[in-house]
């Protein structure tokens, strides 16, 4: 008897440990298809004859399918499960980026590119449901490493790029070997990715949850993404053209920020056990307010590229904590609230790609970056949302 239930318990910490694999590397793939389409913009914007205008508006097209692909994940999981929703959307996104490698017009290119855009949507709130329900068997914080795979995903992309172009392969093959490997990953998660979903539910939860605690984690989640968005789509440009980085220093104020967000994530599961999640937060938007700070008032390319690393060692555990406060707040529909936070990621992103550039179109991008900082510094007030009072499914 002691025996078989020894066994049992083995058992299923086996599968655990394997749930927790399947959706990590979940996360690496679509951090890797998302750096792979990235750092192909200038190959892209070459081929299809597009300008600067035009990417912006395929970017901004892209956000808004994001978030109508977000609510159709909440639909799926609510019917079927979360693991078959991540599932339907890494195919999903691995065969709209196979469309992109293999398109030989614009108008195909933009089709396909919004395909990917509404499965991009489906997939991170999938992946987020995924680590949320993952992390709940475990019974203590353990979702900052989740998105730690996300940026190391997006680490080797960007590398692969590289890599691809040093050997000459092409934009077309570069791009579809990548989507290849997701599309693959996609078909055969359900060996490794949870079998039993929770956080399921079943019908709405309008009146089931109080929209007050939801948005006031969406409101940390557009903190967040702004300044996210306003390091990812400006950060190479600043250096460059404000203070005159060398084509091959300025991107290494945004690879900065991408090595230090990747720490952040590695080390923030233990930083909330030890300090609590409110302090942690804390900490995490002061160091995003300083290293901005320190990004506004560079004298050279060298300060901007530390004001970047600063901003990068705490402030990217918001989006996973915000995650993960969902599945406090919503034991029994955690998927849904997921899902529906989510939807203020991409609209951070808009908020962070559009201000920024706007503002320094009228004068200096080194005053752009005066609203993700006055953002991060709102997280200090936030804070206190990412303990939410459970909230029981009546």
């Amino acid at each position: 008897m002691v025996s078989s239930q020894t066994e049992w318990i083995a058992r299923a910490h086996r599968e655990l440990r394997r749930n927790r694999l399947g959706a990590s590397v979940a996360f690496a793939a679509q951090g890797l298809m998302f750096a792979v389409l990235l750092t192909h913009v200038p190959q892209f914007k070459h081929r299809f004859a597009m300008d600067d205008n035009g990417i912006a508006l395929v970017i901004l097209t892209v956000s808004l399918l994001a978030g109508a692909g977000s609510l159709s994940a909440e639909s799926l999981a609510r019917r079927f499960s979360s693991r078959f929703t991540l599932q339907i959307a890494l195919v999903w996104i691995g065969l709209a980026a196979l469309g992109i490698a293999l398109a030989g017009s614009r108008p195909t290119f933009l089709l396909a590119f919004g395909i990917y855009g509404f499965g991009l949507g489906a997939v991170d709130a999938g992946t987020n449901m995924q680590a949320v329900a993952v992390q709940g068997r475990y019974g203590r914080v353990i979702l900052t490493s989740f998105h730690a795979w996300w940026s190391a995903g997006g680490i080797v992309g960007a590398l692969y790029v590289a890599g691809t172009e040093r050997l000459g392969l092409g934009l077309g093959w570069s791009v579809a070997l990548a989507a290849l490997l997701v599309t693959g990953y996609g078909l055969v998660s359900s060996t490794v990715l949870l079998r039993a979903d929770r956080g399921l539910g079943t019908g709405p939860i309008e009146h089931r949850i109080p929209w007050r605690p939801v948005l006031l984690l969406g409101a940390a989640m557009v903190c967040f993404y702004v300044v996210d968005a306003g390091a990812g789509s400006w950060a190479t440009t600043y250096a460059h053209d404000s203070l005159h980085a060398s084509s091959s220093l300025a991107p290494v104020a945004y690879a900065a920020y991408q090595a230090t967000a990747l720490l952040s994530r590695v080390f923030g599961d233990l930083a909330v056990r030890r300090f609590g999640v409110q302090p942690t937060v804390r900490v995490a938007a002061a160091m995003g307010v300083t290293g901005l700070i320190v990004a506004i008032a560079a004298p050279n390319p060298w300060v901007v590229i530390a004001g970047f690393g600063i901003t990068g060692i705490g402030l990217p555990v918001v989006a996973p904590l915000c995650f993960s406060a969902c599945g406090t707040l919503a034991p029994g529909h955690a998927d849904q609230v997921v899902a529906r936070v989510n939807i203020f990621n991409y609209l951070g992103s808009i908020i962070g790609g559009v201000s920024v550039g706007a503002i320094g179109g009228i004068g200096s991008l080194r005053w752009g970056f005066v609203v993700p900082a006055v953002l991060a510094a709102g997280l200090l007030w936030l804070a206190p949302a990412f303990e939410p009072d459970p909230v029981e499914a009546t």
